[in-house]
């Protein structure tokens, strides 16, 4: 069976899936690009744009690496990937995910709008004042990610003083990649899995108006799992690994490689310098890690408030911008590669509009 539309604000997603924002350099403007055009949602991450086009939009560099905030959120870099994704998508709905524990979040929030973002995604920490970033744009959607009703509840408190609800909301649960909203512990318990903290967020979703659409992530991974939490009374799903396998993905092909040869026991919940925990492949990085010989920490992008300037990176080992950088330009030796649970089960590169196939009528081989 055909899915039906999603509608979100003003925009309607021809088919209800959301492509999650993957950063360093993992979604932007060929693959995002690429799932608009192809009825999905597409989205934008806004970690890391001074690295794009080989750092061609970064004005200042120390050891290489774009040097503070202003560089590594690149505003005329985040400016290029949204133009060149519009030439492979034109007009049809597109977004940024801009995490909240982002050193400058109002102004990068302010950025994706301006580089004509239709939808603005923040997790990574609860944003209970992202309209106020975006009052010049009215017409741009916002969709928080939350872990709980509770979260979600606080939110729309808070965003009471702008007047404003949350366009939609994306709730995920502890199979996603990157970053949790979860202890290491919670991730294991079976009343933070997905299927059980939806239900609640559907719920407190209908106290604060008639049709905030709930949007299923984590783990997610094909039809079946899309049509469950859609009879479950999602209006949609996010789905980020699985972009992982396909050509369009912004990823090294070394990236790719990684992913594509991992196994099951190789994905691992990571400390991260963010404070929470952080799914990824094990490579030589964790190793190096542990034997305390991984690169210095040197905090020369100065990328999220929770690291407190490179101190809580220096405690767990690791600085999370260099590490996400490295993988994006494809080194193996150095790099952080973040994937969903489910990112063993990618073995082949397809092309996304296959893969949306795939997703909308059920896998064929």
């Amino acid at each position: 069976m055909a899915f039906k539309p999603m509608k979100i604000g003003k925009y309607t997603i021809e088919k209800p899936i959301i492509q999650g924002g993957m950063g360093v350099g993992i979604s932007w403007d060929k693959l995002a690009g690429t799932v608009s055009k192809e009825g999905g949602l597409g989205v934008i991450s806004a970690v890391g744009t001074g690295y794009y086009d080989n750092k061609h939009f970064t004005h200042k560099l120390v050891q290489g690496r774009p040097y503070h905030e202003e560089n590594f959120y690149s505003k005329e870099g985040l400016f290029a990937i949204f133009r060149n994704a519009r030439k492979i998508c034109g007009d049809k709905p597109l977004a940024a995910n801009v995490l909240y524990a982002s050193n400058d979040y109002g102004r990068i929030v302010h950025d994706a709008c301006e580089a004509g973002a239709d939808a603005i995604i923040t997790g990574a920490g609860i944003p209970t004042n992202m309209p106020e970033f975006t009052q010049d744009f009215p017409e741009v959607a916002l969709i928080p990610i939350v872990s709980s009703a509770r979260a979600l509840k606080l939110i729309c408190r808070k965003w009471k003083r702008y007047n404003r609800v949350p366009d939609a909301v994306i709730v995920e649960g502890p199979l996603s990649g990157g970053h949790q909203g979860f202890t290491y512990e919670q991730c294991f318990e079976e009343e933070f899995q997905l299927e059980n903290i939806v239900p609640p967020v559907i719920e407190e979703a209908k106290n604060w108006g008639d049709n905030i659409p709930v949007i299923a992530a984590g783990g997610i991974w094909d039809k079946n799992d899309i049509d469950k939490f859609l009879n479950m009374g999602c209006a949609g799903v996010q789905m980020a690994t699985r972009f992982i396998g396909t050509y369009e993905c912004d990823a090294h092909e070394n990236f790719k490689k990684v992913i594509l040869g991992a196994k099951q026991e190789d994905i691992k919940l990571f400390k991260s310098p963010v404070g929470l925990p952080a799914r990824g492949v094990k490579t030589h990085l964790q190793e190096m890690i542990e034997e305390k010989t991984a690169p210095k920490v040197a905090c020369i992008s100065n990328c999220v408030a929770p690291c407190k300037s490179g101190e809580e990176a220096r405690a767990v080992g690791y600085c999370i911008a260099d590490r996400l950088s490295d993988a994006y330009v494809g080194n193996t030796d150095t790099g952080l590669f973040f994937t969903g649970a489910n990112g063993y089960r990618l073995d082949k590169l397809i092309t996304v509009h296959e893969l949306m196939q795939k997703l909308e009528y059920g896998e064929d081989d």
